[in-house]
């Protein structure tokens, strides 16, 4: 069973930036594809972004340019850096991970997910 316990949410301006961080324990980390995806109220889960375990990423068409996905397998963790964020950008964002260590766009795809951490953006 893996554990993945994200951080690094909270509020910002528009025009900002965070970077979420998402620590897994159990299991090979270097092995998963990872993910990242986010909820808004009301609306269903979107894809944010992926990358694989040799480190291939793919990103959803709202946050190309913006944010940037990457991974160091020596902690563990999988990052999350969000810039120039928009008030659109507010949701509940989740990091994913996959046996299968692609970099997976589809939600049902993932094996194990993380709690949450909320991103709010003020206009």
């Amino acid at each position: 069973q893996v554990q993945l316990d994200e951080s690094g949410g909270g509020l910002v301006q528009a025009g900002g930036s965070l970077r979420l961080s998402c620590a897994a324990s159990r299991g090979t980390f270097s092995n998963y594809g990872l993910g990242w995806f986010r909820q808004a109220p009301g609306k269903e889960r979107e894809f944010v972004a992926a990358i694989s375990r040799n480190a291939a990423t793919r990103y959803g068409d709202s946050v190309k340019g913006r944010f940037t996905i990457s991974r160091d397998n020596a902690k563990s963790t999988v990052y999350l850096q969000m810039n120039s964020l928009k008030p659109e950008d507010t949701a509940v964002y989740y990091c994913a991970a996959i046996l299968l260590g692609i970099a997976a766009m589809n939600p049902r795809t993932y094996d194990y997910w993380g709690q949450g951490t909320q991103v709010t953006v003020s206009s």
